[in-house]
């Protein structure tokens, strides 16, 4: 199966490829086994992160659009939201959030920075997401606007493609070493579409393990058969004929305790682990994925 990624419309905004580093202080700590770390914390945009590569090329389907305003949603905090804004901010655009929770009196993190990139705010709560995103691009588009809204965590076909380069980038570090297991955080489930079909179409042999951190309320089925349509959207995008299944993707689930974001036991031990024997920093979503790394 070949993938025609190359020829797609692509607009840069990570700083690539990202580090490819061996953690071996926190493999001699625990005993083993070796562990790498792709360091996608340093893509370069608005503090770096792993929807940079989404974003690549979602905004180049904006701009294919025409469009002057990028539109997305997420938790207060949330890191696509961050960076969605200062890539609009570098393309010349404008920018709306649909953020979950209320206007906190003094802005922090996150947040501060969405300001500083000049983002527009809503404040909802969670039930409200669908609503308010038709509602603002109604009126957006009422207003004369052009806006192109990217869904949660830049989780469709066309985000998916980001990680699709990315396991090509990686087989290229790799060198022909072996590796055995790829795990990572998943949530909106992008990043593991795309590094599934990535996989995939360059013949990788390892396995790819999604660290659900999400608390799953619905039938645990029901999140891989979205990553298998997300899949499917971004084969379709590369004229990958074969689909793909629920049963194509690992997901591990038991690892978010407290919920998405929120810091409890597991997410301070991991953050303390990783700082104290390599000297990298997690935020709060990333370390039950660590845990799961490291346990494994």
């Amino acid at each position: 199966m070949s993938s025609n990624v190359a020829k797609l419309a692509r607009h840069r905004l990570a700083h690539l490829p990202t580090p490819l580093e061996e953690l071996k202080t926190l493999s001699a700590k625990l005993g083993g086994p070796r562990l790498l770390i792709k360091r996608d914390d340093q893509t370069g945009l608005a503090l770096g992160g792993n929807k940079v590569r989404k974003l690549e090329f979602l905004v180049a389907d904006a701009l294919a659009q025409t469009a002057d305003t990028l539109v997305t949603l997420g938790a207060a905090q949330s890191n696509h939201c961050r960076q969605t804004a200062a890539a609009a901010a570098a393309c010349g655009l404008q920018c709306e959030l649909i953020l979950n929770g209320e206007n906190p009196e003094m802005p922090q993190g996150n947040r501060l920075l969405d300001e500083l990139f000049g983002a527009k705010i809503h404040w909802i709560e969670h039930s409200q997401r669908a609503a308010k995103s038709r509602e603002v691009m109604e009126q957006l588009r009422a207003a004369g606007r052009k806006p192109y809204l990217i869904p949660l965590g830049g989780s469709n076909g066309v985000g998916a493609l980001g990680y699709v380069t990315a396991i090509t980038e990686l087989i290229e570090q790799l060198q022909n070493e072996r590796v055995n297991r790829i795990v990572f955080a998943s949530s909106s489930g992008g990043t593991q579409a795309g590094m599934v079909v990535g996989a995939r179409a360059n013949e990788f042999a390892a396995e790819v393990m999604g660290i659900r951190i999400d608390k799953d309320e619905r039938n645990a089925a029901v999140y891989e058969q979205e990553l298998s349509e997300i899949a499917n959207d971004a084969a379709t995008h590369l004229g990958i004929k074969e689909r793909f299944t629920a049963n194509d993707f690992k997901v591990m689930r038991g690892y978010a305790e407290t919920g998405y974001g929120v810091v409890g036991d597991l997410e301070r031990e991991a953050i303390r682990t990783l700082a104290q024997t390599e000297g990298i920093l997690l935020d709060p979503v990333i370390p039950a994925a660590l845990l799961a790394r490291c346990s494994i």
